[in-house]
């Protein structure tokens, strides 16, 4: 049966590596699954003859399943003609929102499109919409609430989303999630508070969430801090989380606790079994139907009821379906091995969910139960105690055992887990052995279960669990972020290579195989070692190196506004930190952050700002917590906040001015603009975009021009600066450049492109702005002047590498992901 379920995963797998969904997929499934059906109808005697049919007509049934998940929802997409159009549509909400007092994000269903298109094909059925209050007004936004039937005025777009590596894939959720478009609300009108109909449970579990956090938040102060874990663990709506709660608790190894794990799965699936086993005892009951069946039907449905409550998030559904497959073995006789119900719920999961493995819980959830079963596969009764001699052992010697498989068990998910920590969030907790030792019972025995009482019985007694729970999260959170501070709390990496996971796994399965630990501790020990290099520098194996004189750019796909990397052999410098998105995001924290994690860069020697708009330094104070810089050089105020916020550190800043130049391992670096006489005043005398910090990077070839927002008048500076020998010591060198502004009207003049002739041009923008950036006319002007112009939005982020031969190269990652979309790296950059 294992090897059947895996040929039918792996036939589903199969369809994710391949660049699109091929056209004659149901012909060719039929024509291999009716020949295996046929003869193994005729029942072969041969058993390797019937596994080698089993294995590929699954493998074949596997294929096809996938293929459909797919092709409906590459058929959801909406329509590019109607990107930007303003559309009316009538529906209703089909999920719990995420809602703030900037505004709500929510799933719609949509049943009908009133803008006179019905015929219009394809329209998505589900769309994810954002509402919020237009700029520089008073409206409020009304209450969301699953099943509410609206009529609303919107503004869509296709599935879009930034693409970089080892950053958020916006687009894989969106196909992931079933949304054809998202888009915005302009205007709504409520027609139905709430319609929803008996038979549809899964809409009548999300309103039930919705209430069950209305009840929390309205039980616990205003101001409770922790409100959002205790949502949390009451039904698995992370949302509230504050993003520093976030970061302590993945500094110390917790993070699986702040949701719905199996482990809370399991304690209330026991709760539901221990009283139907309590009522069932009762006069002749159990003489109709044994208890042990009751006991175990009365688990399933309890887990599957709180694993709906939860969200169905993956560790809740694999806890439910090993419960369910358990109580189908109670009820068919069967005795089924603890692998093979682990096998049956990855099954089931990947049936229901074939997009499942492109998330971290999948890997964390199924990766440290099979971890558990391996290692301890040999123990025999309980906590290694053999069956019916418990009574006969003295209680120390059970409690010491105990902590030593509590200990052991810690430790096997510990290391069974640190390639897929590593390459989900490129960081191991040191303390989180201890951290853990302590929260665990605190979080699963004694918050969670104390919070779900509170949200679930009335609230006069609601309010006094719920207030105690908080209390000993607050505690709790005292402890962690003492830990979180200490220097060695966190061991950076960064994502790791394919073979090197399959070397660190070989010999992490080796390390923790079952046995005794005394017998060949030496060996084990020896096969971590592999896992050491999941931590050494890419630079020490080879990888991504640079030569003396070379130097690559990463431009960023940041959105509107400017974030572009470059690094030389040794040395990094980091050109403006992207835009504010909201009150609580920046493209620090979603883009460059994560970039830089990813690629194992833990220090930028000098980051530039061009100047203090917001879509230029929005990321920075961001950046400043978590990374370490060595000076800042930039076209800022005197009295701007980042320049604060860099004297408090003690990181050297200096203003921006032409003349200005530098070298690092070869590669010069010079600045074009502004004027070497310039003076930062509490207000800048200019424009800030005529302000910008222009800075020059060369080698013996190659030419890169990063430009900031400069427009005409500061362009006509730099024009008049590259006249004679500035300008003869570009010499042929292949020039790159930045289109000033984004592209906008005001910048790109005729003459400075003349004046420096670049070979190309790239510009960093939003995806359809507001501001129509690039702007036709300068999109024509490249075009005509034969430059080829590209856009982030079109490319995502853009790879470039100079190296000491006469051509650089250049990857685009948009294009890079269409041709090898399920990779999330790029090794060669």
């Amino acid at each position: 049966m294992r090897l059947a379920i895996t040929a039918f995963i792996a036939g589903g797998s199969f369809l994710f590596f391949l660049p699109q969904v091929p056209s004659g997929w149901l012909l060719t499934c039929f024509a291999v699954s009716a020949p295996c059906s046929f003869f193994l109808y005729l029942q072969p005697r041969s058993q390797w003859c019937r596994q080698i049919l089993i294995c590929i007509l699954l493998f074949s049934i596997g294929f096809a399943w996938n293929a459909r998940y797919a092709e409906n929802r590459l058929a959801n997409i909406l329509d590019i003609e109607l990107e930007g159009r303003e559309l009316g549509v009538e529906g209703r909400v089909i999920a719990l929102p995420q809602s703030s007092s900037t505004g709500a994000k929510f799933a719609f269903e949509i049943d009908h499109l009133l803008s006179g298109r019905d015929e219009i094909a394809p329209f998505p059925k589900r769309i994810y919409l954002s509402w919020q209050p237009a700029w520089r007004s008073n409206q409020t936004i009304p209450e969301i609430i699953p099943g509410q039937r609206w009529k609303l005025k919107v503004k869509l777009k296709r599935p879009y989303g930034s693409l970089n590596p080892y950053t958020f894939d916006f687009e894989r959720w969106s196909f992931h999630q079933d949304f054809g478009a998202s888009g915005s609300v302009r205007s709504g009108e409520l027609l139905l508070p709430q319609e929803i109909g008996y038979a549809e449970f899964a809409l009548r579990m999300e309103l039930a969430r919705w209430k069950l956090r209305q009840k929390i938040q309205s039980l616990l102060p205003k101001d409770a801090r922790y409100a959002g874990v205790i949502i949390a663990l009451v039904m698995g709506d992370q949302n509230a989380i504050d993003q520093e709660d976030w970061q302590v608790f993945n500094a110390t190894g917790i993070g699986h606790l702040i949701s719905i794990s199996g482990l809370h799965v399991t304690m209330l699936a026991g709760i539901g079994a221990s009283l139907a086993a309590m009522l069932w005892r009762r006069r002749t009951w159990p003489l109709l139907i044994p208890i042990s069946k009751v006991t175990a039907a009365s688990g399933f449905v309890t887990a599957f009821i709180y694993a709906w409550l939860a969200g169905f998030q993956i560790p809740a559904q694999r806890t439910m379906y090993m419960v369910g497959v358990v109580a189908f073995a109670l009820w068919t006789g069967r005795n089924p091995r603890s692998f093979d119900i682990w096998w049956w719920a990855l099954a089931f999961v990947l049936v229901i969910d074939p997009m499942a493995p492109y998330t971290p819980g999948f890997w964390l959830s199924f990766g440290a139960v099979a971890a558990i079963l391996f290692a301890m596969g040999n123990s025999s009764g309980l906590l290694g105690i053999p069956t019916g001699k418990e009574p006969e052992v003295h209680w120390s010697t059970r409690v010491l055992q105990a902590l030593r498989e509590a200990c052991r068990v810690q430790a096997v998910v510990t290391i069974a887990l640190l390639p897929f920590t590593l390459y989900w969030f490129y960081q191991v907790s040191v303390v989180s052995p201890f951290a853990n030792a302590f929260a665990i019972p605190l979080v699963s025995y004694v918050v969670t279960p104390v919070a779900i009482a509170g949200a679930l019985l009335p609230d006069f007694m609601g309010r006094w669990l719920l207030l105690p729970a908080h209390l000993s999260m607050e505690y709790l959170g005292i402890m962690l972020e003492w830990m979180a501070g200490w220097s060695w709390a966190v061991a950076w990496s960064r994502q790791p290579e394919w073979w090197l996971l399959l070397l660190s796994g070989a010999g992490i399965i080796y390390a923790i195989r079952p046995g005794e630990l005394l017998k060949d501790y030496q060996l084990r020990a020896l096969a971590l070692l592999p896992s050491l290099f999941l931590f050494t520098p890419l630079s020490t194996l080879g990888i991504a190196s640079l030569k003396p004189g070379e130097f690559r750019a990463t431009v960023l796909d940041i959105g509107q506004g400017t974030a572009v990397l470059i690094e030389t052999r040794s040395k990094a410098l980091l050109y403006d930190t992207g835009p504010i998105q909201g009150k609580r995001d920046d493209a620090g924290q979603r883009v460059i952050l994560p970039y830089l994690r990813g690629r194992g860069i833990a220090h930028i020697d000098r980051m530039v700002i061009s100047h203090s708009d917001s879509d230029h330094v929005g990321g920075a104070a961001t950046l400043l917590k978590q990374v370490s810089f060595g000076s800042m050089m930039g076209s800022l105020p005197n009295n701007n906040a980042l320049l604060l916020n860099l004297q408090s550190r003690k990181i050297p800043s200096l203003p921006c001015r032409y003349g200005q130049h530098w070298n690092w391992d070869g590669v010069d670096f010079l600045i074009w603009h502004p004027h070497e006489e310039t003076l930062f005043q509490d207000q800048y005398s200019l424009k800030p975009n005529e302000m910008s910090c222009v800075l020059e990077v060369r080698n013996q070839n190659h030419s890169l021009w990063l430009t900031g927002d400069v427009e005409r008048q500061g362009e006509s500076h730099i024009i008049d600066r590259l006249d004679g020998p500035a300008l003869n010591s570009i010499g042929g060198r292949e020039l790159v450049f930045m289109a000033p502004h984004h592209g906008s009207k005001t910048s790109s003049s005729l003459e400075l492109l003349k004046k420096l002739n670049p070979e190309i041009a790239f510009a960093q923008n939003g995806y359809r702005n507001r501001y129509g950036h690039p702007h036709p006319t300068v999109t024509a002007r490249y075009a005509n002047m034969g430059i080829p112009f590209y856009q982030t939005p079109i490319t995502g982020a853009q790879l470039w590498l100079f190296g000491s031969g006469s051509k650089y190269s250049v990857k685009f990652w948009r294009q890079e992901l269409d041709r090898l979309w399920h990779r999330k790296d790029a090794q060669d950059y």
